[in-house]
């Protein structure tokens, strides 16, 4: 069996389903709260009016890999304030990160200051996001229990729980949606466990062929959380940016793994070099004014399978973690 061997890929709702369950059946001890909406679709909130935590984080971090990734915290010594590290790897990063964890699914309903606006990631995509990802990805999965996570602070609305249960084609009692509010501990860790998603993005943006990519693994510091909600994402954000590392395994040439390496760490950016908090303020809120080169991990190592040679671009800046972080 060679590196591009076709092979089934999981179907992600059902691969996540004890995940999931887990999640609900263990809400006390993982301090997430556990409701049912009138039409039957379980609620999780992992940080809006209950604490939350790290475990409860790095649960729904592998509910948005779709059960084919693991994630786990570690001690590191790499940063002399931040040593609580995430750890991520999947044996499938193509299907576990963009085909699930990617948030892709764009969900509004109102307008002006009632509008509510989320982007929803997980196994629930692949059944009923209209994302042109999909078709390039050419994977689908059929109708059946699932689960959507949204960085939100609050339910969303009827219209757009009626829509995710209607694009999806499901009962309401077979839909559970996990709600992370970013300046929570749970909804930092989940964000910063898309390290590897970031990656595989990035990868996906310089028209890297994504069949070509075979293992990929990736860590990046828990960042501390803080109740403002720009400094909660910049934060986030910036934990990848400048503290971020992936490893990429794939099926490339040299000159095509060197050029990879070389292309995929934030700091080919032109945004590059502040806290995300202070670069999104400087584009006025505008998040799409913002460089998409800019949304990638800090350092990169590419191993092209054929050779064995591994490539490396970046670095790691703690000095930017320390000024995004506090330190």
């Amino acid at each position: 069996m060679t590196a591009s061997t076709t092979l089934k890929r999981a179907d992600v709702s059902r691969a996540s389903r004890a995940l999931v369950q887990r999640l609900v059946d263990e809400a006390d001890r993982l301090r997430v709260g556990v409701s049912h909406l009138d039409n039957g679709v379980c609620i999780v909130d992992a940080g809006i009016q209950v604490p939350g935590g790290l475990e409860a984080g790095r649960i729904i971090a592998e509910i948005c890999m779709g059960g084919l990734g693991t994630v786990q915290f570690r001690a590191s010594t790499a940063f002399r304030h931040w040593a609580w590290q995430v750890d991520v790897h999947s044996t499938d990063p193509v299907t576990a990160c963009l085909g699930s964890q990617y948030a892709g699914w764009s969900l509004s309903h109102g307008q002006g200051k009632g509008a509510f606006h989320a982007l929803g990631s997980g196994p629930a995509r692949s059944i009923g996001s209209k994302e042109e990802l999909f078709k390039e990805l050419d994977y689908r999965n059929p109708a059946g229990d699932t689960c959507l996570v949204l960085e939100v602070d609050k339910v969303p609305p009827p219209e757009v729980v009626d829509k995710i249960i209607s694009y999806c084609g499901i009962a309401p009692g077979q839909l559970t949606l996990v709600l992370t509010p970013t300046s929570s501990l749970a909804g930092g860790v989940q964000i910063v466990g898309r390290v590897l998603e970031v990656a595989l993005h990035k990868v996906h943006t310089l028209h890297f062929p994504l069949a070509q990519i075979v293992d990929g693994a990736g860590t990046a510091p828990v960042p501390p959380p803080t109740a403002d909600f720009i400094n909660a994402m910049g934060r986030t954000n910036d934990a990848i940016l400048f503290g971020g590392f992936v490893q990429l395994y794939v099926d490339a040439s040299d000159d095509d793994a060197r050029d990879l390496a070389e292309k995929l760490p934030s700091a080919s950016s032109r945004d590059f070099g502040k806290p995300f908090g202070q670069v999104f303020k400087e584009y006025k809120f505008d998040f799409y004014q913002i460089d998409p080169m800019l949304f990638s991990p800090a350092r990169c190592a590419v191993t092209a399978v054929r050779s064995g040679k591994t490539f490396h671009g970046g670095a790691l800046r703690e000095d930017l973690l320390d000024l995004s972080f506090g330190g």
